[in-house]
């Protein structure tokens, strides 16, 4: 039995995304409206998706763009403050992602008390961010350091905005993954958040994963929840769930109740 059993009530897991706005240090910091405003959106992002019925929340800071693989401390610092003020209205598991920065998430899951990080863990990417390097054997060690080990890892084995380096197949990447650095989840992604993933990556990734559960992580919608959950174990969705479906609005719980409803249906079939 998957570890999703224990952590989610329900078959195929739908996960939520809560998509904090700019932190302080971004970009696209809002000075004036301060943490404050940032918590206040974040509420409502919260509010919506658990009245649209998700099974999850993964809480990322979506809006530090661009992002760091190394992030400046107070990135983690704000979110825990941000998750810390809002723990008492989170009903579902949550998961959190401090991007791209796969030791800042592991800490933050620690201090927070969330089920799962999503990060990128493992290879060599040449991405939008410059060259992507990663250690895996140092994050797990840190996990262990800090006593994360019940925190899940979700590898994003087709990391968005990024390519492999090494003429490798995907396949390939999945079978030595799953064996050398023991992943709890593998995330399948499109090229940007909210965009397709290719169902024939997804099947791929499924077919060589062993029991090692498969996420769907991007492309998510009423149209294509039924066939990317035939073949992904769960689902990680953010941009379907917006208003209008533009991933810079905030969260619509209408929406987020069309898509479970398909999802119901899945179930029943199951």
């Amino acid at each position: 039995m998957s570890w999703l059993n224990d952590v989610f009530t329900e078959p195929k897991p739908v996960i939520g995304m809560c998509h904090l706005q700019a932190l302080p240090g971004d970009s696209g910091y809002d000075k004036a409206g301060g943490v404050d405003h940032i918590l206040e959106l974040a509420r409502r992002e919260i509010d919506a998706l658990q009245e649209g019925g998700v099974d999850g929340i993964l809480i990322s800071n979506e809006f530090s763009l661009p992002y760091l693989t190394r992030t400046e401390p107070i990135t983690a610092i704000t979110m825990a403050r941000v998750i810390g003020e809002l723990n008492d209205s989170i009903k579902v598991p949550f998961g959190v992602n401090v991007l791209w920065d796969a030791t800042a998430s592991i800490d933050l899951a620690v201090a927070t008390g969330a089920s799962f990080v999503r990060e990128i863990f493992t290879g060599v990417y040449a991405s939008d961010f410059g060259l992507w390097n990663t250690n895996v054997g140092e994050v797990a060690r840190h996990r262990n350091a800090v006593s994360g080990e019940a925190v899940r890892l979700l590898f994003n084995i087709v990391p968005e905005a990024a390519s492999y380096l090494g003429a490798r197949t995907i396949e390939q990447i999945t079978k030595s993954t799953v064996f050398n650095c023991q992943p709890d989840g593998l995330c399948v992604s499109g090229l940007t958040a909210g965009a397709a993933t290719d169902a024939t990556i997804l099947s791929l990734v499924k077919q060589n994963a062993g029991t090692t559960p498969v996420v769907v992580n991007t492309g998510v919608n009423v149209s294509t929840a039924a066939e990317l959950l035939s073949i992904a174990d769960a689902a990680i969705v953010g941009t379907f769930f917006k208003k209008d479906g533009i991933f810079e609005n905030a969260a619509d719980a209408g929406r987020v109740e069309s898509l479970m409803a398909e999802v119901r249906a899945l179930r029943l079939t199951l």
